[in-house]
C-alpha cells in the first residue's frame, strides 16, 4: 500500500474507538452525595439538573467553521497540492477530512469526559519515579499511540506518516479544546522529535526518534532552575564528560517547573536539559543541550528523579515536577554551547502550541457560553420581550450579553485562522528542511519567527479575556465548579506565562525581530497586508470595501509607530521595554482583524445553500471592526507615551507601608 492509503486505513481504525475507550464524565466527579434513602431538596434537584446539562456540553467539535476555514478561507487543498510528493507524503481533502472527523470522535467521546476528571483529580506524586496522572488519561494516551496520531506529520524513516505539519497543528486544536492538560504530553513530545531531528546526530535520531514518534516515550523540556526563569544565562546545572565512556555525560543539578515531567503514561521520558560543559563561558554562550532519558537502554533507571509536583492554580492534569538530576547519564545534541539556540527549535514548537492553548480556552469558553446565554432567563429585552410565552427572555438578547460572546467568537475564529496562516508556512519551511533548500528554509523561519510571538502573545491574552467572560456570562454560577467556566480561565491563565511572558514576547517582537531586524520585518509584513487588502479596496460591497481601507491605514500606522519608537529608541533604549506591550497587543488586533477581512470576503463569495452561516461571518466581521479593532486607538496612545511615565517613580517610593 502507498503511505497515503496506509494513512487511511489507520484513521479508518481509530474512528472505532468509540466503544472501546468511553469514559464518563460523571464517573470521575467528586461532588457529595446525598444518603441513602435522604429526599431531595429542590435546590439539589435544580444542581443535578444543571450537572447533568453542562455534563452533555463538554466539548463539540466546531466542524463548519474549521472547514471553511481551511477550504473556504485558506484553501488548504490547493496548497497541499502545491507541495513536492516526493518530500512529504501527498495529502488530499479526503485524507484531512477523515483525520478531522476521526480527531472529532476521539475528541468529544474520549478526551473531553476526562477533563473535568483531570482537574478535580489531578495528577498525584507517589515517589521520585512515579507520578499516577488523572483517570482515563493513561488509557486515552495509548489509544492515540496506538493509531498512530504521535507519528501523523514525521519522517517516514523514522517511522513517521510523514503528512504535513499543518495537519497535525489543525488536530492539535480540537484536542487543546476537548482537554489541554492531556495534550501536554504528546505536545511537549513534538517538540523533543523536532529538536533532536534538527539537531541530533545520526546516533541519536536513530535511537530516539523512533520510540518518540511512535508514541513509546514522551519528551520534556528542561530549562528553568529555582534562581533562572527567562534569563537562562544564570543555569547552573552541571555537564561533566565521563570517563572512558565517548561522548556520555554526568548530568547534575536541579530542574524545576518541568512539565509532564514524571507519569505513568509511559515507561520512558525523554528530558532535553540544558546544561554547562566545564570551562563553558559565563551567560547564556556556556549553555549546552543534553539528551537524557528517564531509563537508560538496559532499562535500569537513570540517576534523575522527581522530588515533588507543583500545587498549582490550574492544568492540574500535567504533573509540574522539580526533577533532581544526580549524576544522570546523558547524551550532547547538537554544538558544545550552543544549546541555547538549539533549545529555540524547541521553544517555538511549544510558542506556537501555547498559540492554540489560547484560541483552545476561547472556543470552549465560547461553547460553554453560548448554552447558558440560551438557556438562562432573566427580565426582558429592554426593547420589548422577545418571548413572551417564557417567564423571562433568555439573556442572549441583551446587547451586553452578545457583546461578550461575539468577543469569544471573533477570538476563537479569527485565532483559528491566524494558527492556520502559521501551519501552512510550516508545511513550507518542513518542505525545504527536507528537501536541504537552505535559502528557503530561511525565508520561511524569518516569517514565523516574526508571526510567532504576536500570535503567543496576543492570542494567549485574548484567550485569557474569552475564558473570563465565559465566567461573566454566567454571572454567579461562572464562579461555581461544577459550571466548569471557572477551569477553562484557571488552564488558559497560564498560557501568558509560560514559554516566555506576554512582556517577553513584546520584547522579542520589537526588541529582536524589528529592530534588530532593522525594520525589514515589519516593511515586509504592513507591505504584504496592503498586498492583502488592495482587491478590497473598490468592492461594490461597501462593508468589504470600508473594512479593507481600515486595514490599510492600520497597516500604514503599523509602520509609523515603530518608526516613532526606533527614533525614541535611538536616545532612550528603555523606549523599547515601555512600548513594546502595547505595541504587541496593537500588532495582534490588526492582525486578528486582517484575518477577519479574509473571512468576511470568503463569505461574501459562499453559495446560496447556506446563507445564514456567510450572514454570521459577515455580521462578525463587522463586530470586529467596529468594537474590536478601535482597541488599537488604547494602544496607540500606549506606544507613544513618555517613558519617564513608567521610570518617574523610584522603587522607594511605590509604597511607604510595605516593602520597604
Amino acid at each position: 500500500l502507498s503511505s497515503a492509503s496506509k494513512r487511511r486505513n489507520q484513521i479508518a481504525a481509530a474512528t472505532n474507538m468509540r466503544s472501546a475507550l468511553r469514559v464518563s464524565q460523571r464517573a470521575h466527579r467528586l461532588r457529595p452525595q446525598s444518603a441513602p434513602g435522604a429526599p431531595a431538596s429542590v435546590a439539589e434537584a435544580a444542581r443535578g439538573a444543571l450537572a447533568a446539562a453542562v455534563s452533555s456540553r463538554a466539548y463539540h467539535a466546531p466542524l463548519r467553521e474549521m472547514n471553511f476555514l481551511l477550504y473556504d478561507v485558506h484553501n488548504f487543498e490547493g496548497h497541499y497540492k502545491g507541495l513536492n510528493e516526493e518530500v512529504l507524503t501527498p495529502c488530499d481533502r479526503e485524507t484531512v477530512d477523515m483525520v478531522v472527523d476521526a480527531t472529532k470522535t476521539m475528541c468529544e467521546d474520549v478526551l473531553a469526559p476526562l477533563n473535568e476528571g483531570g482537574d478535580r483529580v489531578g495528577s498525584v506524586w507517589k515517589d521520585p519515579n512515579t507520578v499516577v496522572t488523572a483517570p482515563g488519561f493513561k488509557d486515552a494516551y495509548k489509544m492515540y499511540a496506538e493509531n498512530g496520531w504521535q507519528a501523523l506529520s514525521f519522517p517516514e524513516q523514522y517511522g513517521g506518516q510523514g503528512l504535513p505539519m499543518s495537519l497535525a497543528l489543525v488536530q492539535s486544536e480540537m484536542i487543546a479544546a476537548a482537554n489541554w492538560t492531556w495534550l501536554m504530553f504528546p505536545g511537549l513530545s513534538k517538540g523533543a522529535i523536532n529538536t533532536i531531528i534538527a539537531h541530533g546526530s545520526e546516533d541519536l535520531k536513530d535511537e530516539w526518534l523512533p520510540p518518540l514518534i511512535s508514541g513509546e516515550m514522551t519528551g520534556t523540556m528542561c530549562l528553568t532552575e529555582p534562581q533562572c526563569g527567562s534569563d537562562l544565562g544564570q543555569v547552573t546545572t552541571k555537564a561533566v564528560p565521563i570517563d572512558g565512556a565517548e561522548g556520555e555525560y554526568s548530568i547534575s543539578g536541579t530542574k524545576i517547573f518541568i512539565s509532564c515531567g514524571e507519569h505513568d503514561m509511559t515507561d520512558n521520558i525523554v528530558h532535553c536539559v540544558l546544561a554547562r560543559l566545564p570551562d563553558a563561558p559565563a551567560g547564556t554562550a556556556g549553555i549546552s543541550l543534553f539528551l537524557v532519558p528517564k531509563r537508560l537502554k538496559t532499562g535500569e533507571l537513570n540517576n534523575l528523579g522527581t522530588s515533588r509536583i507543583e500545587d498549582k492554580m490550574g492544568c492540574h492534569g500535567s504533573p509540574t515536577c522539580q526533577l533532581e538530576f544526580e549524576g544522570a547519564k546523558g547524551w550532547l545534541i547538537g554544538t558544545p554551547n550552543r544549546g541555547l539556540n538549539h533549545m529555540f527549535t524547541f521553544i517555538n514548537t511549544s510558542r506556537l502550541g501555547t498559540a492554540v492553548q489560547g484560541i483552545a480556552a476561547a472556543e470552549l469558553a465560547f461553547q460553554n457560553s453560548l448554552w447558558y446565554a440560551k438557556e438562562r432567563r432573566s427580565m426582558r429585552s429592554l426593547s420589548g420581550s422577545k418571548e413572551p410565552d417564557q417567564v423571562a427572555d433568555a439573556i442572549i438578547h441583551q446587547p451586553s450579553v452578545r457583546t461578550m460572546l461575539l468577543t469569544q467568537k471573533a477570538v476563537a475564529e479569527g485565532g483559528r485562522s491566524m494558527v492556520y496562516e502559521c501551519a501552512k508556512i510550516a508545511d513550507l519551511m518542513q518542505q525545504a528542511e527536507y528537501a536541504g533548500d537552505d535559502a528557503a528554509v530561511k525565508q520561511h523561519d524569518g516569517r514565523l519567527a516574526f508571526l510567532t510571538p504576536i500570535l503567543k502573545g496576543f492570542l494567549t491574552e485574548a484567550g485569557k479575556e474569552a475564558a473570563d467572560l465565559g465566567i461573566q456570562v454566567y454571572g454567579g454560577h461562572g464562579y461555581i465548579k461544577d459550571n466548569k467556566a471557572e477551569q477553562v480561565f484557571r488552564d488558559v491563565r497560564i498560557a501568558s506565562l509560560w514559554e516566555g511572558t506576554t512582556q517577553i514576547q513584546a520584547l522579542d517582537l520589537l526588541g529582536r525581530k524589528i529592530m534588530l531586524g532593522k525594520l525589514k520585518p515589519i516593511n515586509e509584513h504592513a507591505a504584504g497586508l496592503r498586498a492583502q487588502c488592495t482587491p478590497y479596496l473598490t468592492s461594490s460591497d461597501s462593508q468589504l470595501r470600508s473594512h479593507a481601507w481600515s486595514v490599510l491605514y492600520h497597516s500604514l500606522e503599523w509602520q509609523y509607530l515603530t518608526y516613532r519608537v526606533a527614533m525614541r529608541a535611538a536616545s532612550d533604549k528603555e523606549a523599547i521595554s515601555s512600548s513594546s506591550v502595547d505595541y504587541l497587543m496593537y500588532s495582534g488586533y490588526v492582525t486578528l482583524a486582517a484575518h477577519w477581512l479574509e473571512m468576511e470576503a470568503a463569505a461574501s463569495r459562499g453559495g446560496p445553500e447556506e446563507p445564514g452561516f456567510y450572514k454570521a461571518k459577515r455580521q462578525t466581521s463587522e463586530f470586529v471592526f467596529e468594537r474590536l479593532l478601535p482597541r488599537t486607538r488604547a494602544h496607540k496612545a500606549g506606544i507613544l507615551a513618555s517613558v519617564q511615565s513608567a521610570l518617574d517613580v523610584s522603587p522607594d517610593a511605590f509604597s511607604f507601608d510595605h516593602a520597604r
